[in-house]
């Protein structure tokens, strides 16, 4: 079935991109000088927030709607894809003809100290994957540039089937003494992942299919994306492209965040309780801001709203683990915490986004293991990055390459307008 589905697929994007290269040659053609708003100082110093710089097919992010994936919100997502049961959670797709692992990738980590961080671990076991690309073997050999997207298909959906392999072994050898536990093909990506890590809840096989769903993409300027699609736009093929992804998620502003959320909600507990009223929470959340640190889980860079991974995640929790004190936890800070940083008066966004919330819920069925959280994360991820870069290189986009400036180059610029 895995094999029959990748064939499947690759039939219909041949089918497709011929009609996709033509549509993107006719927006150059007739739009190609149409402007798409003005850039000011603020948006240079600022990360480029709100900055509209990027072609991603896969998904668009709305300030107020949330995420949609080629159209469609999670909810309509979670209706209208394949589940394991009757209203269970989506089915990432099966991939398993691709997921063997070579024991040179094993060995190439056990170089590394089992105390190094997972996310240390995985971008280097995807590193030693590279040796496997059909994309630098396919250019070496002088393919033409119109063929790019073949090999790259190839690389993408190899690295995603192989992918949950090496973070499971990975979780094993840093928590579990080493002892590895086989894939189990009766199983749908999503399940497996969570069995080859250690476990055999029918409700996280049905967390994990959720969490990996919701987390596979957030449009291209998050870090992870944007580095991914950087990188692959100089001809790196997929494994060196996600590699790099996966060193921008490990970092405490993008995908550590969620690590960052458990281990605050703990520290929540460990000094006020489990039983902690409105008011202490409040205080809390006032001393957290005042000593100078961030309530991690909450804010977005792009979302003005209630993140709707949040929503779908307080959903199952309200479904299989209502009276968690954790959650329960979880809940006042949603009542609390939004109110606060709208007093602060410093947050664009005051609500929380997915990382509020997925600790709590993969604590609860047993991963403990805060450091691991963005190893999961990254898994999830390489279903989006990898779709767009099929598309990068089968419409043929450029390398990309913004314009910077110095300080003092802004400075005489803005003194000449100002004149």
């Amino acid at each position: 079935m895995s094999k029959q589905f990748c064939e499947d697929l690759r039939s219909e994007l041949q089918e497709m991109i011929p009609e996709q290269q033509e549509r993107l040659k006719k927006l150059k053609k007739e739009h190609g000088s149409v402007q798409l708003g003005n850039i000011n100082v603020d948006m240079v110093l600022g990360g480029m927030r709100g900055m509209t710089g990027l072609l991603w097919e896969t998904s668009l992010l709305d300030p107020e709607e949330g995420i949609r994936f080629r159209g469609l919100s999670i909810p309509e997502c979670q209706k209208l894809l394949p589940a394991a049961k009757p209203g269970g959670e989506p089915l990432p797709e099966d991939l398993r003809s691709r997921s063997s692992v070579p024991d040179y990738v094993y060995k190439t980590i056990d170089a590394l100290p089992v105390t190094a961080h997972p996310m240390t671990q995985f971008a280097t076991g995807v590193m030693a994957l590279q040796v496997e690309s059909e994309f630098q073997k396919a250019y070496e050999k002088g393919i033409h540039k119109s063929k790019f997207w073949e090999p790259t298909y190839e690389d993408c959906l190899s690295l995603i089937a192989k992918l949950p392999v090496v973070a499971a072994y990975i979780y094993r050898r840093m928590y579990k003494n080493g002892q590895t536990i086989p894939s189990d093909d009766s199983l749908d990506y999503g399940a497996n992942f969570a069995k080859m890590l250690g476990f055999e809840s029918p409700e996280m096989y049905e967390l994990m299919r959720l969490y990996v769903t919701i987390h596979t993409d957030h449009e291209g300027g998050n870090v992870s994306a944007h580095t991914g699609h950087l990188v692959g736009s100089a001809l790196s093929d997929p494994y060196l492209s996600f590699a790099a992804a996966l060193n921008g998620l490990a970092g405490p502003l993008h995908g550590l965040a969620n690590q960052e959320v458990l281990l605050w909600i703990k520290s929540v507990v460990d000094e006020c309780g489990e039983n902690i009223t409105t008011e202490q929470l409040k205080d809390y959340v006032w001393k957290t801001l005042n000593s100078g640190k961030v309530v991690p889980g909450f804010g977005h860079g792009v979302l003005r709203k209630t993140d709707p991974r949040y929503t779908c995640q307080r959903e199952f929790a309200l479904k299989h683990l209502p009276d968690d004190p954790l959650f329960q936890l979880v809940s006042k800070l949603y009542e609390v915490v939004p109110p606060v940083l709208t007093e602060l008066g410093k947050v664009k966004n005051p609500w929380p986004n997915v990382d509020a919330h997925s600790g709590v819920l993969l604590n609860y069925y047993g991963l403990t293991e805060a450091r691991y959280y963005t190893v999961l994360f990254g898994v999830s991820r390489s279903i989006g990055i990898c779709s767009q870069l099929i598309w990068d290189r089968a419409l043929g986009l450029a390398l990309e390459r913004p314009k910077s400036v110095t300080m003092g180059w802004l400075e005489k610029h803005c003194q000449k307008a100002a004149a």
